[in-house]
């Protein structure tokens, strides 16, 4: 924050574009509940480890006690088998704790598509600033890579390529099961969501690299990486933040997509498109089952889609919403 004196009695105060944007997101009340909606799951998944303890049971274990034989091992109860002791009722036929199934798939759910949103932005935006900066060939190949990619069906492909990349990795001395399926579920959606940030940071590279402050940077004898990585780079957080806060959604449907579909997590560990998969089911006779992991989603990536259009106009005050 800089003060420019006009004379004795006038003081002009300035503002930083990062305090511009901070003062119009304390201001903006679906910024605040958005992201106290993705604190709240963030939080619970982080300290899932708790409630085992507090509900003296844990996701995987059976309460046959609390189903009826008699209607095909349904809940016993109302609302799935909502009781003091089952917060958010029991599984048909298994009589697992739903909460506890619920509050551990958020965790493993926030965990790949968090990761996968990690690995994909830093493969982005390294493509896309060295395919803007030194343009000619480099550019063309990585366009046309760009391209390619975004051309293959995500989820057919997945579906497709998850059991060879297993393969390798089992003969890689890794053990099957969820040791090889969480990696290649990461690998899958950060390959398929990197040039979504390349394509962005290019635009932004080729428009930045023409500017007077680079040009006053080569003048001083600065190296092509010191343009790109001391100069370029720091003026791209603003496209970078807001596809980031875009990305994250996405990946969390396409987590929770695979596994509805079989390539993803792998039964007994905890997830919500595994829930949704075993809910199928039962949704006629016991709706609480589908709905819990159902409205869980569908809440966390609408918290998400308006904190990313929040910080979006936050960062861009002369768009509008």
């Amino acid at each position: 924050m800089s003060v420019l004196d006009l004379d004795n009695s006038t003081r002009v105060l300035g503002r930083s574009p990062s305090a511009i944007a901070w003062s119009h997101l304390k201001s903006d009340k679906t910024a605040w509940v958005s992201a106290g909606v993705v604190f709240f799951f963030i939080f619970i998944g982080a300290i899932a480890p708790i409630f085992p303890h507090i509900l003296h049971t844990d996701p995987d274990a059976f309460h046959p006690e609390t189903l009826d034989e008699n209607m095909g091992a349904m809940p016993i109860g109302s609302f799935g088998g909502i009781s003091s002791a089952h917060w958010f009722g029991v599984e048909p036929r298994t009589g697992r704790d739903i909460f506890l199934r619920f509050v551990f798939g958020a965790r493993t759910s926030l965990s790949i598509a968090l990761t996968a949103t990690i690995v994909a932005t830093v493969i982005g935006v390294f493509i896309g600033l060295i395919s803007g900066f030194f343009g000619g060939k480099i550019d063309q190949f990585f366009s046309r890579l760009m391209e390619i990619v975004l051309a293959f069906p995500s989820i057919l492909f997945a579906l497709a390529v998850t059991p060879v990349l297993e393969s390798v990795l089992t003969d890689a001395g890794i053990p099957q099961g969820n040791a090889t399926r969480i990696p290649v579920m990461i690998f899958v959606i950060a390959t398929f969501g990197w040039p979504y940030i390349a394509r962005i940071v290019r635009g932004q590279v080729i428009s930045l690299r023409e500017r007077e402050f680079i040009e006053a940077a080569k003048a001083l004898g600065a190296s092509k990486w010191h343009l790109v990585f001391r100069e370029i780079l720091p003026n791209l957080w603003a496209p970078i933040l807001v596809t980031v806060a875009l990305n994250i959604p996405t990946f969390i449907t396409t987590e929770a997509a695979l596994t509805f579909l079989g390539a993803g997590v792998i039964e007994p560990t905890s997830d919500w498109g595994a829930m949704l998969l075993a809910s199928v089911p039962f949704y006629g006779v016991d709706p609480m089952y589908t709905f819990i992991p159902g409205i869980a989603l569908f809440i966390l990536v609408l918290a998400f889609n308006l904190l990313g259009d929040s910080v979006r106009d936050a960062l861009d005050p002369k768009g509008s919403r």
